[in-house]
């Protein structure tokens, strides 16, 4: 009788882990983490929402972050299910660690603005006006994507720029700036937005703007790869894209 048992609760270990292993090959199903740029802090909830809803099997942990920090956080092993990045450099140090699951594929645009106090108290009105003496402009970090962005921007205007700080990511560049603790700083469009009436923006014209592309990856390493793509799909599903491009993103 004993074995019998034995022989019984051994079969139903078997098959309870053969549930789990069913549930991680489903489409949508199991719980994934996602790093994700920080600009697409806003946008991405609204896509995890969006996306439990309609995997009710599925579970989405975010965490939000430079590109340029989370990229080094996965090739050193960090859990993550799912890379996607404000730049295409960041995502190219992913595949070249051979730590893509796939090719990544492009899901989002998006450009740049100067960011103001609510009704610009100090009246800038472009990029030049930046160098004023007189102003405290912040900048994100020469690693991180919006630094790189905001150096070409300067670049293509011909303007030297002394930052009075430089932030870890874009998000403590529009901190710095809703708080009253710097006058400007240049973000992408879609943080202007987000901030809602604690900012303004001082939009840059094309000529000297830049064009980010956000790729996106499944990772070498996830657990859960059947969901992680089902994530990706999603972003880049109709239902995706009309929660991008609500929060200010372009479309591929």
């Amino acid at each position: 009788m004993l074995i019998a048992a034995t022989i019984a609760l051994a079969l139903l270990m078997t098959a309870c882990g053969n549930d789990s292993s069913t549930t991680d090959s489903t489409p949508g199903g199991g719980p994934i983490t996602v790093f994700a740029a920080a600009s697409l802090t806003s946008a991405f909830k609204e896509i995890g929402s969006a996306f439990t809803a309609a995997h009710p099997g599925a579970s989405v942990t975010f965490s939000f972050a430079a590109s340029s920090e989370l990229v080094t956080q996965i090739n050193q092993g960090a859990p993550a299910d799912v890379f996607a990045s404000a730049d295409q450099s960041n995502m190219t140090k992913l595949t070249d660690a051979k730590n893509s699951a796939g090719a990544p594929v492009v899901f989002a645009t998006n450009s740049a603005q100067i960011i103001v106090g609510p009704g610009n108290p100090k009246g800038i009105t472009g990029v030049a006006d930046l160098a004023k003496p007189d102003l405290i402009v912040v900048s994100c970090a020469a690693e991180v994507p919006c630094g790189k962005y905001s150096a070409q921007i300067l670049d293509k205007a011909g303007v030297t720029l002394t930052p009075r700080s430089l932030e870890a990511n874009v998000k403590g560049v529009v901190a710095k700036v809703t708080l009253g603790e710097a006058d400007a700083g240049i973000v992408y469009t879609t943080d202007v937005i987000a901030a809602g009436d604690k900012a303004a923006g001082v939009v840059i014209p094309p000529a000297l703007n830049v064009v980010a592309q956000y790729p996106i990856a499944v990772t070498k390493t996830s657990a859960h790869r059947a969901a992680a793509q089902s994530f990706v799909d999603f972003v880049r599903s109709a239902a995706g894209q009309k929660i991008l491009t609500s929060n200010g993103f372009g479309t591929p």
